[in-house]
């Protein structure tokens, strides 16, 4: 069944010339998907931020510090349980109605849950039912994620031309540091309140702040247009079946890869936090200030690497990104616990904000590069979001249980060790994506 967008004319997407029009029409595209996509970050990665530091004792106060914890982690990953169910919903009707109604609708529903996220009332005021709450908006924030994750880099794509397509995909991957680096800094504004300032009204800023930057992002993206590549595309009644019926090497391809990147990143930059103020005793502003100097880097770093898979393919600098990781976390703990801010903080930037980019970079183009129009969405989403979930979402959770039972930091690196073997198998059977049109 043709799009009812179709057009009769043949369209040549990869160009190596675009027009005027078509140039300035993509770099609009650009700043509203990389606009856009920071927002979205910054509303889903303010939980993992400020739960470490105040909602053990707002949300779980009847559990001992370990067990809240661990509780924190566990709502923590409720939004990761969401995304691939975003991911398939949101990757049909981006593949059958298109990918501008998608990147609106995530970000509506984002914005809402945050902005609710923060007028919550605390355990103490309103009991279980809160809690219950604070799961739910959880879960919609990565219902909405599923979708946005995908939704804006492959319109980037989709409108870049072959040489380029590395680059337009990495900036948008670059809005999710942008993300963090505003939730880092409304998170080290906040923890320089005195701590019954914090807890009673300072950590709901930063989720009130959402509402608008979300007005901002929807005006953004409403001017926005349709991808060419989608408009000109036979589409399928049911894109995520023929997704896993015609490419599951390739959605595994994704889901591997994905698993060992989003796993490094958590345990790096999500985990630390909580490791290092209730283990180590490090000063909360100490951790949200290294946190914010690694995705500062990772704003630079991201659309470098991406660049340079242009060059040089995806698959040689994300392996080098992964090897590098899995070097990365034989060490990383130890050095944390030799009790020195500088290293501390040298050992973060390191992994999340040099290491890191090495692999989030050149997949913004990778996973939209493995599929054929008619199903990139879907295929990507539910490779993507699967991965992501085992990977990023219960990583930080995995972490502390492993540490909890062990009482070592050892296990958790051996636990990521486990995951990048994977991955370094997937990108293996993968083939180089670099100078491939994009509808092979």
């Amino acid at each position: 069944m043709m799009n009812e967008h179709a057009t009769t004319a043949a369209i040549t997407p990869q160009s190596e010339r675009k027009t005027k029009s078509e140039q300035a029409a993509h770099r609009k595209l650009l700043v509203a998907g990389a606009i856009g996509t920071t927002i979205e970050w910054y509303d889903f990665f303010l939980y993992g931020l400020i739960a470490p530091f105040v909602f053990e004792r707002l949300f779980f106060p009847k559990f001992d510090p370990t067990t809240a914890t661990i509780a924190v982690f566990a709502t923590f990953a409720v939004g990761f349980l969401a995304r691939p169910l975003g991911g398939v919903i949101f990757g049909h009707f981006g593949d059958v109605v298109g990918r501008k109604s998608v990147l609106l609708s995530t970000m509506l529903i984002m914005g809402l849950a945050t902005m609710t996220m923060g007028l919550l009332p605390t355990y103490e005021a309103a009991g279980v039912a809160t809690t219950v709450a604070l799961v739910f908006l959880r879960f919609l924030q990565g219902f909405a994620l599923g979708g946005e994750a995908t939704a804006a880099g492959l319109m980037a794509v989709e409108t870049a031309s072959k040489n380029s397509r590395g680059l337009s995909g990495a900036v948008i991957q670059a809005a999710g540091p942008i993300g963090v680096v505003l939730a880092s800094l409304s998170v080290l504004l906040i923890t320089r309140l005195p701590e019954a300032d914090l807890l009673s009204y300072g950590w709901r800023i930063p989720f009130a702040a959402s509402g608008v930057l979300v007005a901002v992002g929807l005006y953004l993206r409403y001017g926005i247009e349709e991808s060419k590549l989608f408009k000109a595309a036979a589409t399928t009644e049911r894109p995520a079946v023929e997704a896993i019926k015609k490419y599951p090497k390739q959605i595994l391809i994704v889901f591997f890869i994905e698993l060992a990147q989003t796993s490094f990143f958590y345990l790096s930059a999500i985990y630390t936090l909580s490791y290092a103020t209730q283990t180590l005793g490090v000063a909360r502003g100490t951790l949200a200030q290294a946190v914010l100097i690694a995705n500062i880097c990772g704003l630079f770093f991201v659309p470098f690497f991406g660049a340079l898979s242009d060059r040089v393919g995806r698959r040689p600098v994300y392996g080098t990104g992964l090897v590098l990781a899995a070097v990365s976390m034989l060490v990383f703990y130890d050095v944390l616990a030799m009790g020195s801010v500088t290293y501390l903080t040298i050992a973060i930037v390191i992994t999340a904000g040099i290491i890191h980019p090495m692999m989030f970079g050149p997949e913004g183009s990778f996973f939209p590069e493995l599929f054929p129009t008619s199903v990139r969405f879907s295929g990507v989403s539910i490779g993507k979001q699967f991965g992501t979930v085992l990977g990023g979402g219960i990583a930080p959770l995995v972490a502390a249980t492993l540490y909890a039972r062990f009482g070592t930091t050892t296990a958790i690196s051996v636990y990521f060790i486990i995951l990048a073997v994977g991955g370094g198998i997937a990108l293996a059977m993968a083939r180089e994506t670099a100078k491939s049109a994009l509808n092979e």
